[in-house]
């Protein structure tokens, strides 16, 4: 079985570490070997946070190269885009729907781009793309904040390897015990919105 490569991409305070974390636990319970390398950039003042998770037989470098990444996931759509040339030409990529402006576009100098031109690039880039409504899903589990959840549900369904039980499972030992009922029912609806499973890549 080749490696698996996972880019998971957002600024601070979106939860991209928890949700690399679950990730990487994941990864472990179903058996792989798994490296795992975060960039924080200016995590706490909303800047770019990054993380680079391999799952494989035996992975020697958490590192993915350019054009390497099996799944991008992005919690903000700027981020998917900053990413993109990080991708395989069949990879997929899973984009929340949290727009956060960055200076140059809340000070009028540049325009955030909208849905199209996320498609666009892309679809320029792989035909595989989830763009997923998560904070509205969030919202209606209970918990806005849980947004991060409903994308790795969004996932899940694309990584048929793994059960979701075992998804649920690492979540519950990730969160608070208060927020285990809300961050699982979050998953769970991130899984329903995009249908059936995706292909294995």
């Amino acid at each position: 079985m080749k490696d698996m490569n996972f880019l998971l991409a957002g600024v601070g305070g979106q939860g991209t570490l928890l949700a690399s974390n679950v990730v990487a636990r994941v990864g472990v319970r179903a058996g792989f070997d798994v490296k795992k390398a975060e960039v924080h950039g200016m995590a706490q003042r909303g800047g770019s946070v990054s993380s680079h998770l391999r799952w494989g037989e035996k992975v020697f470098s958490p590192l993915i190269g350019r054009g390497e990444v099996d799944y991008l996931v992005a919690l903000e759509r700027l981020e998917a885009l900053r990413y993109i040339d990080m991708v395989r030409p069949d990879a997929m990529v899973i984009v929340g729907e949290m727009r956060i402006l960055p200076l140059s576009v809340s000070s009028g100098t540049d325009v955030y781009p909208d849905d199209d031109v996320v498609r666009g690039v892309v679809e320029r880039a792989t035909g595989n793309l989830i763009l997923i409504p998560s904070l509205s899903l969030a919202e209606g589990v209970g918990n806005i904040r849980a947004h991060n959840i409903v994308v790795l549900g969004a996932l899940s369904r694309c990584v048929p390897q793994v059960s979701p039980d075992i998804w649920l499972q690492v979540i519950a030992e990730s969160v608070p015990e208060r927020f285990v009922e809300v961050n699982q029912r979050a998953f769970e609806v991130g899984r329903e919105a995009i249908g059936a499973p995706a292909p294995s890549q």
